[in-house]
């Protein structure tokens, strides 16, 4: 199957809703994501990016790829944050002709981690992708992640490798990425461990 046009419009299932970014999303992402802890991991470009109030409202559109990827805001239809923002994800560097795309700028509201959220907003993310025709879908995390990556791997997608001196951290150290990819193969197996990890097997 030939890769399409990827529609940007909202997705929803499984317990959680992505909504194409808006500004009127900045609050709910405000309150969500301007904590030390989210961006101890790396996500903003790391901890010394941590920003809040009017700085991160200012900070966060100039992070995110907006206008040139498919920005999603996070939220939860049911469970005991319902109808909040809880976090945002992107899928980023869609390419048609090799089928390829990349999921990240990944983070969610610390309450919700370790939950089904982001198992469900991949599902959502990846189905939408396979759907579409595309191949191969890469998500990363810098290497000191350690969190982030054993996600990712718990998702079930293969690890790829390191790239090293990736991208620059807000501190001026260079990151190494943590690389890992889900082909059109894989995601039989990846699409059922995700199934069963949001309780639908």
């Amino acid at each position: 199957m030939t890769a399409q046009p990827l529609p940007y419009r909202a997705l929803e299932g499984y317990g959680v809703r992505l909504e194409p970014y808006a500004d009127a999303h900045l609050p709910g992402l405000r309150a969500a994501l301007a904590r030390p802890e989210v961006f101890a991991g790396g996500w903003g470009d790391g901890p010394a990016a941590f920003c809040e109030g009017e700085a991160f409202d200012a900070w966060l559109p100039a992070h995110l790829p907006l206008g040139r990827a498919h920005v999603y805001v996070v939220f939860a239809t049911d469970g005991p944050h319902a109808g909040q923002v809880i976090g945002t994800s992107t899928i980023a560097d869609v390419v048609e002709v090799t089928e390829s795309a990349h999921i990240g700028y990944t983070a969610y509201a610390p309450e919700t981690w370790g939950g089904t959220i982001n198992p469900a907003c991949k599902l959502l993310l990846l189905t939408h992708l396979f759907a579409h025709g595309y191949g191969r879908v890469k998500l990363q995390a810098d290497v000191r992640n350690e969190r982030s990556r054993a996600a990712i791997a718990r998702l079930g997608a293969p690890f790829e490798g390191i790239a090293r001196r990736d991208k620059r951290r807000a501190d001026g150290s260079w990151r190494d990425a943590a690389v890992f990819a889900i082909t059109r193969d894989d995601w039989p197996s990846v699409q059922a461990g995700l199934t069963s990890r949001v309780g639908l097997d």
